[in-house]
């Protein structure tokens, strides 16, 4: 029989991939879990395959929509006690011909709706001294990727956020960590690699373990970190990749 948590949590990108395993795995070990994504046939079917409690249809990419996404989130489900910033976008570009947009698209995304909805999720688990906040990074921003620095820039950005806001919230009973996943068997992935200049075979063999990371070892990672056996895990950014950070 599942264990009622009475702790909410919002993943956001939630409607697939990494985001909805978390969501699922959450929901399995009896949290209430809302997810939020922006194309919502997709969010209504994830919702409803993971028995999540609602969802929010929203593009993160617009800034004023973190604030709303927040709000709605209070007014539904009562509190915010749990935030999983993972909804992201990956651009595979060499530099000179990164475009204009794309840059401004990753910024507001990858960086800028991760900041803003800590910002209003944090006030409110400032009220019941307790929030666990989660960054879904990527190795990429740990060991760099050749015609992603864009998208390495924007992921490496969770590490100094992650542990300045550590030391800004240990008062508060508040954990700040950041999870940096290399390879994962996920849409995004798969469309990555056809971006790229490798094949899936390439990829593979310069992964150490010679393998993909399955996106539930990430959700399982979530689950062991939003934990009060987790408590005293604060400001840390951990590659979960396979190999890849080693060397």
């Amino acid at each position: 029989m599942k264990t009622k948590m009475n702790k909410n949590v919002l993943v956001t990108g939630g409607s697939r991939g990494i985001g909805k395993s978390i969501s699922k795995i959450l929901v399995d070990s009896g949290y209430t879990v809302y997810i939020a994504a922006r194309n919502e046939d997709v969010l209504k079917k994830a919702a409803k395959e993971i028995n999540a409690a609602g969802y929010f249809c929203c593009d993160l990419a617009e800034p004023q929509n973190a604030k709303a996404l927040i709000k709605n989130m209070i007014e539904t489900a009562g509190s915010i006690d749990i935030l999983v910033n993972n909804a992201g976008a990956y651009v595979y570009s060499s530099i000179e011909k990164t475009k204009e947009t794309d840059i401004e698209q990753l910024i507001n995304l990858n960086i800028k709706a991760p900041c803003l909805l800590t910002k209003y999720a944090v006030e409110n688990m400032k009220k019941n001294k307790w929030g666990r906040i989660i960054n879904i990074g990527s190795i990429s921003g740990i060991v760099g990727e050749a015609n992603a620095s864009l998208y390495s820039m924007t992921k490496s950005s969770f590490s100094g956020f992650s542990k300045a806001l550590a030391l800004e919230l240990a008062c508060d009973n508040i954990t700040v960590n950041t999870i940096n996943p290399g390879w994962v068997e996920t849409e995004l992935s798969n469309d990555a690699v056809e971006q790229s200049d490798f094949s899936y075979q390439e990829e593979i063999d310069m992964i150490p373990q010679k393998r993909f990371i399955h996106p539930d070892e990430i959700a399982n990672l979530v689950k062991y970190m939003v934990s009060d056996e987790a408590k005293g895990m604060t400001g840390q950014s951990i590659s979960l990749c396979a190999g890849l950070s080693a060397g």
